[in-house]
């Protein structure tokens, strides 16, 4: 996995930036770390250490998982384990949406996206983290990172139900969203 990273950093002459490492409870239990592309998506990047320096991720559940595709979590308004499920996916933070930062880089297995609603310039608190390629998202969705320990963890995260991947009873969730070097 550290091949897309270090793809492009080779190319773009870029470094990592920082990373996360996101602590995860219910069928899947342990540490999933992510190094972040901040070269590649500046401001979801900076968004995303921001809510999660200021502990906004913590408690958030993984409200979509879609077997064969991806888990999305990060609906840090509505996606809170204990709160009303019911609109989990459809929230986002008190900061503002994020104009698209697309790039050629392929979502691959381990890759992390930005989710956002029909309007490209949506994207704002959630993520989600690919179980297999998905190049049909390729130019359409911001990559922020990719994980670089962890992805046992990412493929026993509950699944979803149905085509919308809705996860019924006790979702996962990430317990504590750290920021790292």
């Amino acid at each position: 996995m550290l091949k897309l990273a270090a793809a492009f950093s080779l190319m773009a002459g870029t470094a990592l930036a920082s990373g996360l490492e996101i602590q995860i409870e219910g069928e899947a239990n342990g540490t999933v770390k992510i190094d972040l592309l901040e070269d590649l998506a500046p401001k979801h990047v900076a968004q995303i250490t921001a809510l999660a320096g200021e502990g906004k991720y913590d408690g958030v559940v993984f409200h979509r998982v879609i077997e064969g595709f991806m888990a999305q979590t990060g609906d840090v308004q509505f996606g809170r384990l204990g709160g009303d499920m019911s609109r989990a996916g459809m929230g986002g933070s008190e900061l503002p949406d994020l104009p698209a930062e697309f790039s050629e880089l392929n979502f691959d297995r381990g890759v992390v996206g930005m989710a956002r609603s029909q309007n490209p310039n949506s994207a704002n608190s959630q993520f989600f983290i690919m179980f297999k390629p998905g190049h049909f998202l390729n130019g359409q969705y911001t990559i922020v990172g990719e994980v670089t320990e962890g992805m046992d963890v990412v493929d026993a995260i509950k699944r979803g139900a149905g085509n919308s991947g809705s996860v019924v009873g006790k979702p996962d969730v990430m317990t504590k969203v750290t920021v790292t070097d």
